[in-house]
Parts: C-alpha cells; structure tokens; sequence
C-alpha cells in the first residue's frame, strides 16, 4: 500500500500560503518525479489553483477535505505518505488531521506558530505517534527551521572547531525584509482570546521550556529582551516578534537530542536596530509598536477596529513582487563554557512569512518522504532534531537558504 501513495499531500491548498507552496512544487526542479496533490474544500477552488499553475499541475490529483469533516480527512491521511497543512488557526481547525495521522501512521507538517497548540497535541497524542510510526513535525516555516537549524548548525560547528559545544546562543535579526498575511494575524488574535479567558495559559506562556518532554532537567533561567545595547554585534536591539515561538523548539530540540547542547544552555532573540542615537529611536519606535498592537488586541472594540479597516484579513498576504524582493538575515553568536566563540549566519532570498516559508515546509516535506529513513521513529519531533544535515542540504541546494560560519 505504501507503494501506491502519494509523496506529499498539500491540505489547504487554496489558502493564501498554500497556493505559493503549489506554485513551488509544480515549478521546482527536486520535484520531476515527486507525486503529490492539493486537498481542500472547495473543487471549484482547487480548480482554479490547478488552472492557475499551468500544465506542469494538469494532472495533480485533487481532493475535497474539511477540518469539520472527519471522514474526508482520513481519506487523504490514507492516500498520502506526508501531509502539508497550512489550514489555520491551528488551534481552531487543526487537531483532528493531527490525531488522524497519529492513528494513520502518516508523516506531517505544519506552520503554526501556537506553542500551547503544540503542547496539547504532544500530550494528547504523542503515545499514538509512537505506536504508529508518525512523524509529527510542527513549525516548519520562517518560525522555526531558521532559528532551529541555526543553532544545530552552529552546534556541530562549534564541535569541529573546539570540541566543544555552545552553552549560550543568541540569534540576532540582522535584515528581514517581509510582511504578515491575514492568516498570520488571525492565529495571533486567537491567541491573545484564548490567554485572556485562561490564567493557566498565561503562566505558561512565561515557560520557556512549556514544549519539553515533561522529564527535562533544564533550570537556566533565559534572560528577557528589552530595549538595550548589545557590545557584541555594537547595536541596539529589541525584542523580535517570534522569539517565543523559536526559544520553545530550540529548547525541545536540545530536549529531544539527549540535552546535547548541555543542561545549561541559554538561548535567545532580538532584533538589531543599529549603533548610535538613531539605532536606539529605530529601537524604541519598534518596541512601542509592539506594545500597542499587544494592548490593541485585548479589548474587543479596538480589536474589530483592527480586524475590519487595518489589518489584513485571512487569505490576503504580500504580492508576488513583495515575495520575491523579501528576504532575511540572522546571525547566531555562540559561547562555550571555556570562552570560546563561534558566529554562524543564517540567509532567505524570499520574505519569510511566505515565499521563503513555502520553500522550507516543501523541503521538510520532500526530505520527511525521500530522505528519512524507518529508524527515525514516531513521534513529535522538531525539524532538527528529525531531519537535521539532509533537511539543511535540502534547503541550501532548493530553498535559498544558506548557512555558513562567519568572523565579524
């Protein structure tokens, strides 16, 4: 049966940064004799998408699936060895693919960015998983392969070249060049709904280590990001708007790796704004920003105010123009407990949140269905710690990404 499924099943295939994953693997050159099809609610949709990538996509199979549709979802879990999902909020619409893959023994990746989403479904359903053969991987996109696969870059380098590894890694934001989509925005309010009527998840959301296994042993505190001067990179920084979503995967990935990067190991990130006076108002500007559209989001009246004249709404995103004039650039200082130090820089040549994501969950996929043998069992993983080397070659070789060690 294996023989005759499908590679890779793109669920959400009419969604804004589904159809961009479409267009990428219908045009890209790793994916000749892939086979793969598109699933949604929609035929006539579906259609259009298909008619819209040109004859490379004639033949793609298409399938009607709905998160409401219980049945619907386990045909396609059932025709497929690796699900895509970009079907979001998560947290609204995701969990039963999740647990129906779990049961289906089918691999999977998504996009959220919804760490207590993350949390619930590895309690949930991490034993079927296990049982099954699935491989779950979450946070395939902008947030988390970069910082992920960063730090483990950085961490094997930080081996060849001391024998030793980092116990502290911070990632800064040198350049990123991109905008949200409405899909984006919509997960991020439903976010502040959930922790507004939930104390429990405002305490977690304090736990950096929230997405470990419920055994770890990590105790570090990990210092908060205000606005500062950071001697090392000689700029003023500022918090960067996925760091909690990239801290929790890079402190599971040490988790899952046996706590390879050591007991100890402290991460963070930050934006960088620049030296002098003018780094320090970039700084701040920022900074305030944040904290208004934070504040904005918790009233409701401010919240409709937002969602019906400013924000973009879901389905609507950057043009191909602005997708393809994005890109971002991340730089990773580590430090051994000897005093050593190491910087790895981390490139995109698309903007993140889509062009260069659609690029990163496709890849995930293809290296999860061709390169990923069964002696990586089932289970939730991160992209690190399930694909590590072969996914960090795909994304160099097909992607845009590009990794190497830098002196500065």
């Amino acid at each position: 049966m294996m023989n005759n499924k499908l590679d890779i099943m793109v669920f959400g295939a009419t969604s804004f940064v589904g159809k961009i994953i479409c267009q990428y693997l219908s045009e890209s050159e790793c994916t000749i004799d892939v086979r793969w099809a598109m699933a949604g609610r929609s035929l006539d949709k579906l259609k259009k998408v298909q008619q819209d990538l040109g004859v490379s996509a004639e033949n793609i199979p298409l399938f009607i699936a709905d998160s409401n549709d219980e049945s619907s979802l386990l045909k396609i879990c059932n025709s497929t060895k690796v699900m895509i999902t970009t079907v979001g909020p998560y947290d609204l619409y995701g969990e039963t693919l999740v647990r129906l893959c779990c049961e289906t023994g089918t691999d999977y990746c998504d996009l959220t960015g919804e760490m207590h989403w993350i949390k619930r479904m590895q309690e949930k359903y991490e034993d079927l998983a296990k049982k099954n053969g699935a491989r779950i991987v979450h946070s395939c996109g902008f947030d988390s392969i970069p910082s992920d696969c960063g730090v483990f870059f950085l961490q094997k380098k930080s081996l060849e070249h001391f024998s030793n590894v980092c116990s502290s890694v911070v990632m800064r934001v040198k350049e990123m060049k991109g905008t949200f989509s409405g899909g984006t925005i919509a997960s991020l309010i439903n976010i502040t709904k959930r922790a507004i009527k939930d104390p429990s998840l405002r305490e977690e959301f304090k736990d950096p280590y929230s997405c470990c296994p419920k055994d770890h042993t990590f105790k570090s505190r990990q210092k908060n990001v205000y606005v500062s001067y950071d001697n090392e990179f000689s700029s003023w920084i500022a918090p960067f708007v996925m760091a909690a979503v990239n801290l929790r995967i890079v402190h599971r990935s040490n988790a899952l790796s046996g706590n390879s990067y050591g007991d100890d190991f402290t991460y963070q990130e930050a934006s960088l704004f620049g030296d002098g006076k003018k780094g320090e108002k970039r700084a701040r500007r920022n900074t305030k920003r944040m904290k208004w559209f934070n504040f904005a989001i918790i009233f409701p009246f401010t919240r409709w105010i937002l969602e019906s004249f400013i924000l973009p709404k879901p389905g609507e995103g950057p043009t191909p123009s602005e997708q393809l004039s994005g890109s971002f650039d991340l730089r990773f200082l580590g430090k051994t407990s000897t005093g050593d130090s190491i910087m790895v820089q981390v490139t995109g040549d698309r903007d993140p949140g889509y062009g260069s994501t659609a690029k990163m969950i496709s890849q995930a996929a293809l290296c999860l269905s061709r390169d990923i043998g069964d002696d990586k069992s089932g289970g939730f993983w991160t992209p690190s710690t399930l694909m590590g080397d072969q996914l960090i070659l795909r994304l160099t070789k097909y992607a845009g990404l590009n990794f190497k060690v830098i002196d500065e």
